[in-house]
């Protein structure tokens, strides 16, 4: 296991050489009284730990290519990477025809990272100098509202930009309703500062029954005699629907089915659609609990010992990102075997059942989500359907003081 090459990262006005800039969130600095000494990191002591894995990234990548038809492949790394860390996943999604991503930080650290090909910023420009940026780093970006065609209208730029133009085909966020489509179109053809326009939608329920077809009407209907490229379809329309070449067209953005979750979860799981886990959470015990038959455990008194257990101590809480909300019986891995929560998860720490584990020991591991060592998995989609939410938002909440590593 090797950290990523050194890189110099500025911590309160001074450089610090260090081999993560992840690790900037995670340790303690100290330095000495002079102001150009380098400071000293020390990791924070827990075993607790997130694995990226790079091989991974780049089987899910293949897989939804291959579901795409002949359509290229956007890689969505907005959110950090769904938590994963742009600089930790770049490796392993660089087979991606382009990365799409929201704000302008993440663009710039792609193109840090030597990223040359397209970068599309998915929700356009917020304000009229975020233009200049898009010209230095030759940034595609969205079109959703006729804000944005006015501030291209004012950019002095000697080199034309490419856009997509975005319809609001039913999902009722963001774009042109397809009324106004065709003169927004027209807006954008009549500028000097704009060079392509491709066209775009986004499918609501493209993870359901109800599917892709009353959107993609919607879409062609009011597109269907305008040139440039279209985009239409994300990670779920790309797995159930993506053999269509009017749904896959000619870019897809696959997004959360990169990082090994199933966008229709409940329906479908990774396996169904040989998916792997990006995001190994794993951490150890801390401790081993000897409960008698009506102990209870944790804040509030929550569980109560039907019998005399073990209960190990994990550290891990939902100050690193597990849910606080995940209820007793929330599924989880030591030694690779099966259990469960108990009680509720406090700051930094959670409580597992031993009782059918009695050979474990102060520092066994424990993985919350993805791979153990020993080879099982535990889908992130099912410790977030236990907490009643979803993969993505446990992947998005992994906490900055959570060490991770690519591998």
């Amino acid at each position: 296991m090797k950290w990523p090459g050194k890189q110099a990262v500025d911590v309160s006005q001074r450089k610090v050489n260090i081999q993560d800039a992840g690790l900037v969130a995670l340790g303690l600095y100290h330095a000495d009284s002079s102001p150009d000494s380098p400071a000293t990191i020390i990791p924070m002591p827990r075993p607790l730990h997130a694995l990226i894995h790079t091989d991974a990234l780049r089987h899910n990548l293949s897989r939804l290519r291959q579901a795409s038809a002949d359509a290229r492949v956007w890689a969505v790394v907005k959110a950090n990477a769904y938590g994963h860390g742009l600089a930790h996943v770049f490796e392993g999604l660089r087979g991606a025809d382009g990365f799409a991503m929201l704000d302008l930080n993440e663009a710039q650290t792609l193109r840090d990272l030597g990223w040359r090909g397209p970068l599309l910023l998915l929700e356009g420009v917020f304000e009229q100098r975020d233009l200049e940026l898009c010209s230095r780093l030759d940034l595609w970006h969205v079109v959703h509202h006729e804000a944005q065609i006015d501030m291209l209208s004012k950019h002095k730029t000697q080199v034309p930009q490419r856009v997509f133009l975005k319809m609001n085909s039913g999902m009722n966020r963001l774009g042109f309703t397809p009324q106004a489509f065709r003169s927004a179109w027209a807006r954008l053809n009549a500028l000097p500062q704009v060079d392509e326009i491709s066209l775009m939608t986004h499918f609501a329920r493209a993870d359901d029954a109800h599917g892709v077809d009353a959107q993609l009407q919607v879409f062609e209907r009011h597109s269907s005699d305008l040139p440039g490229e279209r985009s239409l379809a994300n990670s779920a329309a790309v797995l159930r629907h993506g053999t269509r070449e009017a749904v896959s067209a000619d870019w897809v953005r696959t997004g959360i089915a990169l990082y090994g979750s199933s966008p229709d979860h409940g329906l479908h799981d990774v396996a169904h659609w040989g998916l792997q886990a990006a995001m190994s959470l794993r951490s150890q015990l801390v401790g081993v609990q000897q409960l008698k038959a009506g102990d209870s455990v944790g804040y509030g008194g929550t569980f109560t010992a039907p019998h005399d257990m073990a209960v190990g101590i994990v550290a891990c809480g939902y100050a690193d990102g597990y849910p606080r909300h995940a209820p007793t019986g929330t599924p989880v891995l030591v030694n690779g075997l099966r259990t469960r929560t108990l009680g509720r998860v406090s700051m930094d720490m959670l409580c597992v059942d031993l009782s059918e584990l009695p050979s474990v020991v102060m520092g066994d591991e424990v993985t919350m989500w993805g791979n153990a060592s020993t080879g099982q998995v535990l889908c992130i989609d099912e410790v977030a359907a236990a907490a009643g939410t979803v993969g993505y938002e446990l992947m998005c909440a992994l906490a900055a003081r959570v060490t991770v590593m690519a591998v």
